[in-house]
């Protein structure tokens, strides 16, 4: 079996074979992380709070909503305003 010498512009080809798979799974990444709007569900599940507490959360003002039909949505940002405001500091006072 003979084996071929790897010149540098095997190499140079290689690399940029690999620079656009990477920047391929980059762009499919981002894709996917960046939602617009949660469902109850997705909230509950990072908030870990009840069915009830989230609607608590709508009825008292605290957590913005979209309300399209029988489906409500949250916007990620807002549920994130929601958490920084509500951070209790222990200052071991």
């Amino acid at each position: 079996m003979m084996s071929t010498p790897i010149t540098r512009d095997d190499l140079q080809d290689f690399k940029m074979e690999l620079l656009r798979d990477i920047k391929q799974l980059l762009n499919q990444q981002k894709s996917t992380k960046l939602k617009k709007y949660l469902r109850s569900s997705e909230v509950m599940d990072y908030l870990q709070i009840s069915p009830g507490t989230l609607q608590n959360l709508r009825l008292n003002g605290t957590l913005p909503y979209i309300k399209i039909g029988r489906i409500i949505y949250y916007e990620p940002a807002e549920v994130q305003k929601v958490m920084e405001k509500n951070r209790i500091l222990n200052l071991g006072l």
